[in-house]
């Protein structure tokens, strides 16, 4: 059906208003990292500094162990990501291929607990930790991330091995695959969009935690992530909200880098889960 000319000037001017929506902070995260100070507390601001700062990134690099945090941050990230996906390709499989006894209300329960807020499991985990020593390790962040990623990644998963005719795998097994054999020869390699979307989730939900590294890692300075790390670059009396901004525009373009590259799967992936 073609749009009238309307239809379409409507169609465009919502894209528009929607990209200003979402690139307005992005924006003025960079106008806060280049103005100086006195721009800063100045009433009204300006939407671009007289003169750019740009040796503010340099000097926060320089002054911060960036470096640090953000190595920090990405192990914590893809260690989390590793153990989410190893327990949820599997249980999303076994939940989307096998009818067992009590199999839909177990799925129920995985859905549930992704239904816990973050803040709730902050203090049994703490106790679970403590117990074992664990307090300040980047381990206890893999792990109480874990608990939050896999749930929702398993129910994505299985939506997405639901769209994939099970004729495949009963081929494999014919020719002499097991279950596992033929969920890592034919299933694995065909789900490649949504194993993607599922893994950028699962990055993106552990690179932008805080409470948790707020509470297992505040005493150990050599394990802070980058977003624990940018918190305490508050001060007191004054804080300089330029090198604030500075900082989190070098945690921001990890993400950015990598949905650049795997934006076509991310797509594809979360798409897909809709369609039987």
């Amino acid at each position: 059906m073609k749009r009238s000319p309307l239809q379409t000037f409507l169609l465009y001017a919502c894209v528009v208003v929607t990209l200003v929506i979402i690139l307005f902070p992005v924006y003025w995260l960079i106008v806060t990292a280049l103005s100086t100070t006195v721009e800063l507390s100045g009433l009204p601001p300006s939407f671009w500094p007289e003169m750019p700062q740009w040796g503010v990134f340099t000097k926060v690099w320089n002054e911060r162990p960036i470096p640090l945090w953000l190595l920090n941050s990405a192990l914590a990230a893809l260690g989390s990501v590793a153990l989410s996906m190893v327990v949820s390709v599997l249980a999303g499989y076994a939940l989307s291929r096998f009818n067992v006894r009590g199999g839909h209300g177990l799925g129920l329960f995985i859905l549930t607990a992704k239904m816990l807020p973050a803040t709730l499991l902050v203090i049994p985990l703490f106790a679970i930790f403590r117990q074992l020593g664990m307090i300040g390790n980047l381990w206890t962040l893999v792990l109480a991330h874990a608990t939050l990623i896999i749930p929702f990644t398993t129910w994505m998963l299985k939506g997405y091995f639901d769209t994939i005719p099970r004729e495949l795998e009963q081929a494999a097994m014919v020719d002499g695959c097991s279950p596992l054999g033929a969920l890592w020869r034919v299933i694995l390699p065909v789900s490649t969009p949504g194993l993607a979307a599922t893994a950028l989730y699962a990055f993106v939900l552990s690179w932008a935690d805080y409470a948790y590294a707020r509470t297992f890692l505040i005493n150990s300075q050599d394990s802070w992530t980058a977003n624990l790390g940018i918190a305490t670059m508050r001060g007191e009396y004054t804080t300089d909200w330029n090198e604030i901004s500075a900082a989190a525009v070098f945690v921001a373009l990890p993400i950015i880098i990598i949905y650049l590259f795997l934006e076509r799967y991310l797509v594809g992936g979360l798409t897909a889960g809709a369609e039987k």
